[in-house]
């Protein structure tokens, strides 16, 4: 098994942490013990399935596992392409909460992160 760097572990353990509460709130909201205003249906199921690929690489990250990168690179670009989705339907008139835009700032530029840390972390090997 290849040496793990302290900066892919820091990755993996971010990715971890972030899926967990992912999965947490979107379940919750799903479930309906969790009124979050107006949900725009699409972007609240892939947060929350996006939530479980989140927990795979961030544990591919932390053992350092090959396949991390291009997992890593996966949830990015699905991030960014449910985003533009969502730009859409507010550019279309559909209801929406403007922590929804924060929120999915925030993971665009967290897996934007993660994909860069992997790639660099592995394309030395």
């Amino acid at each position: 098994m290849p040496r793990t760097s302290l900066t892919l572990r820091i990755a993996g353990g971010v990715a971890i942490a972030f899926g967990v509460l992912t999965v947490f709130s979107g379940g919750r909201t799903l479930l309906g013990s969790a009124d979050m205003g107006a949900v725009v249906p699409f972007v609240l199921w892939f947060n929350t399935l996006a939530g479980l690929a989140y927990v795979v690489a961030g544990f591919s990250l932390w053992l350092g596992r090959r396949w991390a990168w291009p997992l890593s690179l996966a949830i990015f670009a699905a991030t960014l392409l449910v985003f533009a989705a969502f730009g859409l339907h507010v550019a279309q008139g559909g209801a929406f909460e403007m922590r929804t835009v924060f929120a999915m700032t925030l993971r665009s530029t967290v897996w934007g992160w993660i994909a860069l840390v992997a790639r660099q972390a592995f394309s030395d090997r």
